[in-house]
């Protein structure tokens, strides 16, 4: 019923930050009593405790965890092998929830309830059928299924009995539009463009860019064509393919990280609204009536913070506009391509 953007400096970040950010902006609209969110697992009475320990870091927890670390491994993979080791058999197929996307999410989200302590109450519902990343067009499909159907040029009716009626309908506009797809493989020209035009020092500053990153990046950039062929070569084993295609976004839109310290220590500063029925209308007049929390409702909200005094809240916004402006190149029709349109797109309203 009401639809509200979380700002490009969370929801491109880890499982960690994009919990963190998406509760504390739930949080903050003083109105939200419940959080739900899918998980393959679907029981919190097997999640509840593994976010606990996760949170609280026990000693023995700790220890394993620096081993694996030490060893090389990226994070997320060295903390399920803690888990494993310091469990030691307690919970049943513990490797297969902490290699599950919506389970890892899902721990998060308990996690910065925890660490906040949120009078928040958590729902989990099974994910079934299709795992996160299965590219197989089953009734209950993943994301991933659907925009692999879509890179491929099949055509929507193969699709159809995978997606809502409303689903569709909408994905028809926006093929018809020509702001659909927007493929991975379209970024390519902007990223190889920013990485063989910037300096080692530049990538220094970029948020998550450590240990001599900088250099793999800028060489690789001169060497590969494509973004898929960029990433494998800059994958290694401490830095997993997400996180350097998260690295790669973060150049692109310049995410600095002192930027991110101010913003970490902030949280989500504004509600930039982009959907509502006449239900969410009601929930939004009840938000600004018990929230101190900016609202953007329309362009022109937007334009205002833009034109003002500035501020954390310009800059957090600055960068949601950026996301934007770059994301429009990506769409098929040039005609479509235009820029600013956080400042002249209002939100989508419906029954």
């Amino acid at each position: 019923d009401l639809v509200i953007e979380l700002p490009f400096c969370f929801s491109v970040r880890s499982a960690y930050y994009f919990a963190r950010g998406a509760i504390q902006l739930l949080a903050r609209t003083g109105v939200v009593t419940h959080v739900a969110f899918g998980s393959e697992s679907g029981n919190l009475d097997t999640l509840k405790p593994l976010s606990r320990i996760i949170t609280t870091e026990p000693l023995g927890f700790q220890q394993h965890l620096k081993h694996y670390l030490g060893q090389g491994l990226s994070y997320p993979v060295a903390r399920a092998c803690a888990l494993e080791q310091y469990l030691h058999g307690q919970i049943n197929n513990l490797k297969d929830i902490m290699a599950s996307p919506n389970n890892i999410l899902a721990l998060e989200y308990l996690r910065v309830i925890d660490e906040n302590s949120l009078s928040l109450v958590p729902l989990t519902v099974t994910r079934d059928d299709s795992g996160y990343h299965s590219t197989v067009l089953n009734p209950v499909a993943s994301a991933s299924a659907i925009r692999h159907a879509l890179e491929n040029r099949q055509k929507l009716d193969s699709i159809a009995s995978s997606l809502p009626a409303g689903s569709l309908a909408i994905l028809k506009e926006e093929i018809e539009q020509g702001r659909a797809p927007v493929t991975y493989d379209a970024l390519s020209p902007l990223i190889l463009a920013n990485l063989r035009t910037s300096s080692p020092e530049k990538l220094r500053n970029i948020y998550e860019v450590s240990e001599g990153l900088e250099y793999r990046i800028i060489q690789s950039a001169q060497m590969c064509g494509a973004i898929n062929e960029l990433t494998h070569s800059i994958k290694s084993k401490r830095y997993s393919l997400t996180r350097v295609n998260r690295i790669l976004l973060y150049s692109l839109c310049d995410l600095a990280k002192d930027q991110i310290e101010v913003f970490d220590k902030c949280g989500p500063l504004y509600l930039h609204i982009l959907g509502f029925s006449s239900k969410g209308r009601k929930i939004l007049q009840m938000i600004q009536n018990k929230s101190k929390i900016a609202v953007f409702n329309r362009g022109k909200d937007v334009k205002a913070v833009m034109n003002g005094k500035s501020n954390i809240m310009q800059q957090m916004l600055k960068l949601d506009i950026k996301a934007t402006d770059l994301y429009t190149l990506l769409y098929p029709t040039p005609g479509q391509r235009k820029g600013c349109q956080d400042f002249t797109t209002s939100p989508v309203v419906y029954v």
